[in-house]
């Protein structure tokens, strides 16, 4: 028997992006996320990009946690020391369990890539009302780290122990 680590599954994600700046147009990170998730035939079921601000952020999520659909939401942007920087101050006091390994993990490997000033990140990852939820930073290559090298490989394991009974 397999066991749940090496499942794939087919999941529905949310993108949101954190920005004061970006629009759709431009917002290349939001697009390599996209094409990473679909070229793991994932589905993204909502994309929005929302400014820095804590009530935005709040209530898209909130909006997006009663679609019974979502499995896993993902923010991009926020996630530094910055004064802009809201997205995990915002989120974090929703997370039921969090899981401080994600965060961890991700900036070991980032380390790896980009020297000290990884300490910088805030990156963190939880779960809200059955979802998984994983705040990334907001460059192109921290999340497509975080998707392919953490999030998409242990997807259905994750999943599988939310959704168990």
């Amino acid at each position: 028997m397999n066991h749940p680590r090496d499942q794939r599954v087919l999941a529905s994600f949310a993108l949101i992006v954190t920005t004061d700046t970006r629009t759709e147009e431009d917002d290349f990170t939001g697009k390599a996320a996209i094409s990473l998730l679909k070229d793991n035939e994932q589905k993204i079921a909502k994309y929005l990009l929302i400014p820095n601000n804590s009530e935005k952020i709040r209530n898209e999520v909130e909006k997006i946690l009663s679609d019974k659909s979502i499995n896993v939401i993902i923010t991009s942007g926020g996630t530094g020391i910055g004064s802009k920087d809201l997205t995990v101050d915002t989120l974090m006091p929703l997370f039921q369990k969090h899981l401080p390994g994600f965060g961890e993990h991700f900036r070991r490997l980032s380390f790896e890539e980009i020297g000290g000033s990884a300490i910088m990140s805030r990156a963190t990852g939880g779960i809200i009302q059955g979802k998984l939820i994983f705040c990334l930073p907001g460059s192109i290559n921290a999340v497509t780290l975080a998707l392919s090298k953490i999030i998409i490989p242990n997807l259905g394991h994750m999943l599988w122990e939310i959704n168990r009974k």
